[in-house]
């Protein structure tokens, strides 16, 4: 493309295009292209080939729904718009024919909008329809079938089409019954509402009170504000209809540095890396050290098990995170970034290289961008998947091409970094963040979250439950509302034991704390950490004591070995838990995996040693009934006990402090 200039971007921000009035949508992230995405995309290719269609076929990243992969997203003239999941190249076939050739939707493969609506403002033209009840013998059908025979009898039949849904992101609420376009939804539907709703609401346009579901979406999407609405490969698209690069315009022409970390600390905006701490803070003591060079470094080595936060943000708007960097830059004085990202993300990789190569080509990296006087360039540097190079230090000493293992702090970063000069250090997820924060002011960021956590947090939520993927909510919100409302609940439908967040180095929570806010220090008084944003989702048949041999056996492996605390005594607590989980544990094992653990918190060099024991203290603490039925009485009475005791709290018999 052409070199832009300053006119350009305030005309695209004067003129934003919006959508086509036709286009479908392929998801190719990571996870859409490993369940099939790539095989859909040449589908459809041939499929409109061979219908003589003209729709544009695009490429976009993630909207966050892994549950479904792969995802299409169509929008056809006259149509509501709507994601298709788990689609395969039959279902691709029919998108075209059927949906974009008849405009009619396809049963049980719609995922509904979360933009639901609370009046009818335009003519019903579909009905979405789902049973959600948790009890055995799903109505779905028969309330497509009530609903198409009460849409013949009053001769609505050729008007309205009624579908049976994916998923309606809507749970334990009975038959849900969702209107298009308006998105009005009702709740636990009954028979005599058939009528109701087909004479009242479709035929008069009139809204149910008694059924409308009036509860908002629980997720505020400001980290994945664009991901899975732009094709991440093209500059154009983050820049006609994302806003792009209208941040980095309004700090180089309207805010001094100064200003620009006044309004971070206006917004206050925590570390998303795990720490929580003060973006605006971390970058006024970068700028604040006298030196020739300041860098900044984006930190895209996600190595917690079950994470995909940072590589989707990566894969899905790569442009965000870079002008979230440049803006980091000019704020703390920095010239050069570097993008520190796994090796085992090749696409993410392939993408912020283009990202660059393109910003670059339109004159946005380089120098003096945009006339202003600031220069700026970056780089990508690939990590080699050890999972301490997620520390600061280590990942410093990675990149200029040594071992990467942590040093002592003090000094900081902040103050002695990269080949020694300052350095600011940023997590994929916080620099995503700052375009919009620029854009909309900190007070605007800081009217989402708690009085002391404030905006949202993006959790890759795993394990045991109906609905894995990316969520983005307040910080705030309880765990209960996260698992429940926006996931779907436990997978079968069973009980929930414990939800495990911050990775190998966060806790476990047990069901009775579900109602507990998820912020940075309510989760440190459960034991636990906010981490990076993992969440593991746990039922009545997982032993917390294999939970917890995962856990420390990852943290084993990945230890750099440079600190005793940290290569001894996890090597000594894991033989312990392996003792304890084949049987042959004795009462001394207890206080001994404690003292252990003290030793480590107290005096491991890095994050790393000083959190591995986390999992294991967080489960004593609410879970010491299964330590001890495994010590008292082997593996299958532990697993006998286990599921008689689901819910058990903390054990009179082993506390978890020392």
């Amino acid at each position: 493309m052409n070199t832009l200039s300053r006119t350009d971007l305030e005309a695209l921000a004067a003129k934003p295009e919006g959508d086509p009035p036709e286009w479908i949508r392929v998801q190719l992230d990571t996870g859409g292209i490993a369940a099939g995405a790539e095989t859909i995309f040449t589908a459809l290719e041939h499929e409109r080939a061979d219908r003589r269609l003209t729709i544009p076929l695009l490429r976009t990243g993630s909207v966050g729904y892994s549950f479904a992969d792969p995802v299409v997203e169509v929008q056809a003239a006259g149509m509501p718009r709507v994601h298709y999941g788990c689609v395969t190249p039959e279902i691709a076939a029919r998108i075209l024919g059927e949906h974009i050739g008849e405009h009619r939707l396809i049963d049980d493969h719609i995922i509904a909008t979360r933009r639901r609506g609370l009046t009818l403002d335009a003519p019903v033209t579909h009905i979405l329809v789902k049973d959600t009840s948790p009890e055995a013998g799903n109505k779905t059908g028969f309330f497509q079938f009530s609903l198409a025979e009460e849409l013949k009898r009053r001769g609505l039949a050729e008007r309205v089409q009624v579908v049976r849904a994916l998923d309606l992101g809507i749970y334990d609420e009975g038959a849900v019954v969702q209107l298009l376009p308006s998105g009005v939804t009702y709740t636990n539907v009954l028979a005599p509402d058939v009528a109701r709703i087909v004479a009242e609401s479709v035929e008069a346009g009139k809204v149910l009170d008694d059924l409308l579901w009036k509860t908002p979406d629980k997720q505020v999407r400001i980290v994945l504000r664009n991901c899975g609405n732009i094709d991440p490969d093209s500059i154009d698209d983050y820049l006609r209809r994302a806003q792009g690069y209208q941040g980095l315009h309004r700090v180089l022409f309207k805010l001094s540095p100064e200003a620009v970390i006044a309004e971070m600390k206006a917004s206050a905006l925590r570390g998303r890396g795990g720490a929580g701490f003060p973006t605006w803070l971390k970058w006024q003591l970068t700028r604040a050290q006298p030196a020739a060079q300041h860098y900044v470094i984006c930190n895209g080595d996600e190595g917690d098990p079950g994470a995909f936060m940072d590589r989707s943000v990566l894969e899905s708007d790569p442009h965000a995170v870079l002008e979230g960097m440049m803006i980091a830059a000019y704020a703390m004085g920095a010239s050069m970034g570097y993008f520190y990202i796994r090796a085992e993300y090749p696409r993410a990789v392939e993408r912020i290289q283009r990202a660059l190569d393109q910003a670059r080509e339109a004159g946005l990296l380089g120098a003096n961008i945009l006339g202003s006087g600031f220069s700026f360039d970056a780089k990508i540097r690939l990590g080699a998947g050890a999972f301490v190079c997620g520390e600061e230090t280590a990942l410093i000493a990675s990149i200029e091409g040594r071992r990467g293992s942590p040093s002592p702090r003090p000094p900081y970063p902040s103050v002695r970094g990269l080949w020694g000069m300052p350095t600011a250090i940023n997590n994929v997820e916080t620099l995503a963040c700052i375009p919009a924060i620029l854009l909309k002011g900190g007070a605007w960021f800081a009217g989402y979250g708690t009085e002391k956590s404030k905006g949202t947090k993006v959790f890759a939520v795993t394990g045991k439950v109906r609905n894995a993927q990316l969520v983005e909510v307040p910080i705030g919100t309880t765990l209960r509302e996260i698992i429940y409302e926006v996931c779907g609940g436990v997978l079968d439908g069973k009980e929930l034991k414990a939800v495990q967040t911050g990775g190998p180095s966060g806790g476990v929570i047990p069901r009775q704390h579900l109602d507990a806010p998820v912020s940075y220090e309510s989760l440190q008084q459960l034991g636990s950490i906010m981490g990076s944003g993992g969440m593991l989702v746990m039922d009545k048949d997982d032993s917390m004591v294999e939970v917890t041999k995962f856990f420390l056996r990852f943290c084993v492996d990945e230890s750099c070995g440079k600190c005793a605390p940290c290569r001894i005594g996890g090597y000594q607590l894991l033989q312990v838990l392996d003792r304890i989980s084949r049987g042959r544990g004795t009462a001394g094992d207890v206080p001994l995996i404690q003292r252990i653990c003290l030793t480590m918190q107290k005096a491991s060099l890095c994050g790393l040693g000083q959190t591995a024991p986390n999992p294991v203290l967080s489960t004593l603490r609410y879970f010491g009934e299964e330590y001890q039925a495994f010590i008292e009485g082997g593996p299958s009475y532990a697993r006998k006990m286990n599921k008689a005791t689901p819910t058990a709290a903390t054990s009179t018999k082993v506390s978890a402090t020392p």
